[in-house]
């Protein structure tokens, strides 16, 4: 138990002296380093935004940064993370799952149906897909295997990230550098946009059945 409780506290430590670096690195690089940062987080790199962009709005509130181009430096970084994935997608993604996916049971008519899916529901997927933990960092990758229209996807990109972004930079903003307090609200939100996420994705699902059926 003593054990346990070591661990925890260096893992506590580890994460604090985490944010700390970050703090001190976004201070050095500025709104490029948010950009940077970001794009790895959108990307295939496990890069958590929720360790970039709150310290950015700390420093915000320090009077260090902008608040709104700390909000526009995030988001532009997601955009940019989202598309070199949907590029990866679109380039070689579906040559190597048409050669290799038999094996994994994944057909061209599967691949097909996803096309049609995306095609439909693209815009819905790919909204609530950036506002969840997990899935938004991959989302973009479904997309651009089934070929979504890219205007359609950044903007859809955009706007899911965007809400996300703003929500981290406030959060920063107003809880300043307690990374505990910061966690608990942080992941209070993230269950409340899962449940929005649902909620939404229900509504849609009974006003385009009724569309269909019409």
């Amino acid at each position: 138990m003593e054990a346990l409780s070591s661990f925890l506290s260096y893992g506590i430590q580890l994460f604090s002296d985490l944010i700390q670096w970050l703090v001190e690195v976004i201070g050095h690089l500025g709104y490029p380093g948010i950009v940077g940062l970001m794009f790895l987080e959108s990307s295939f790199f496990p890069f958590p935004s929720e360790v970039v962009v709150p310290p950015a709005g700390y420093l915000a509130w320090k009077g260090e940064m902008n608040i709104f181009l700390v909000i526009l430096s995030g988001i532009t970084g997601s955009i940019l993370g989202g598309l070199f994935n949907y590029w990866i997608a679109v380039r070689w993604g579906r040559p190597i799952f048409e050669k290799y996916g038999k094996y994994f049971f994944i057909t061209h008519e599967s691949l097909d149906k996803a096309e049609i899916f995306f095609a439909r529901h693209g815009h819905i997927s790919t909204f609530t897909g950036r506002l969840l933990p997990v899935i938004r960092q991959y989302i973009s990758l479904p997309a651009g295997l089934a070929r979504m229209p890219l205007a359609q996807f950044a903007l859809y990109t955009a706007l899911g990230s965007g809400i996300w972004v703003v929500i981290l930079a406030l959060v920063g903003y107003f809880l300043g550098s307690n990374q505990a307090l910061i966690h608990q609200e942080i992941k209070k939100i993230s269950l409340a946009l899962i449940a929005a996420c649902a909620v939404l994705v229900v509504i849609y699902i009974i006003i385009y059945r009724r569309k269909h059926h019409k």
